[in-house]
């Protein structure tokens, strides 16, 4: 299954996609990478990723202008593929974020983006290494040993039940680093510049994109 695994990043002008791809041939030459905002390549892809860098409202804008939104709604949702959101990416996998404006997310987990608020003598943005907690087990982040730094660069954070956490960082207060719903997964740092680290997450969420796909051709 690896060779056939159709992995399509998702292009909309907001994504830091060339790190990504080459995170993923570092891990693997086999895998087959489209960057796309075509319709039937997404939904012929076997999972995808969501990047995103930059403004929450602009991100929406640059989906419903490539008439993205039905689409990744199609795959994620009724098709369950595995997706994986990373950094601005996944906070539009969200209802909803303050950013600027208030503004409506994708919606496919449930829970809010809002400001990190600085305690004393901490900076927002919130950039630069910083510790996971693993909050239970999970594909993602088991293998991890006692290297669990990884590289954030984001001045928001996602607000959402327990039950969707899988990972959390301290940064004046404990905030979600890591999300799981079904069949998606959200990365608030970047996985693609966490080195050894960040590949292995990355690795681990291609391996358990494979097994998902393998339990559904058995059904």
């Amino acid at each position: 299954m690896q060779q056939d695994l159709k992995i399509a990043i998702i292009d909309y002008n907001m994504g830091n996609i060339k790190s990504i791809i080459n995170a993923i041939r570092y891990i693997s030459d086999n895998y087959k990478i489209t960057v796309t905002h075509d319709k039937d390549e997404i939904l012929s892809s076997n999972c995808i990723i969501l990047p995103g860098v930059g403004a929450f409202p602009d991100a929406i804008n640059k989906l419903k202008e490539k008439d993205l939104i039905n689409t990744l709604h199609t795959a994620v949702i009724e098709n369950k593929k595995p997706t994986l959101g990373i950094c601005l990416g996944m906070q539009l996998l969200f209802s909803s974020s303050e950013e600027i404006t208030l503004t409506n997310g994708l919606g496919f987990i449930p829970g809010k983006v809002s400001y990190i608020i600085p305690k004393k003598g901490l900076r927002v943005p919130h950039v630069g290494w910083n510790s996971l907690i693993i909050e239970r087990d999970n594909e993602i982040f088991n293998s991890l040993k006692e290297d669990k730094d990884f590289y954030f660069v984001h001045s928001l954070h996602v607000e959402c039940d327990d039950e969707y956490i899988l990972a959390k960082f301290n940064y004046g207060k404990l905030m979600a680093a890591a999300v799981k719903k079904d069949n998606i997964i959200g990365m608030q740092f970047h996985p693609e510049k966490s080195q050894r680290v960040g590949l292995l997450a990355i690795r681990n969420f291609l391996e358990w994109s494979i097994s998902k796909i393998n339990e559904d051709n058995k059904c």
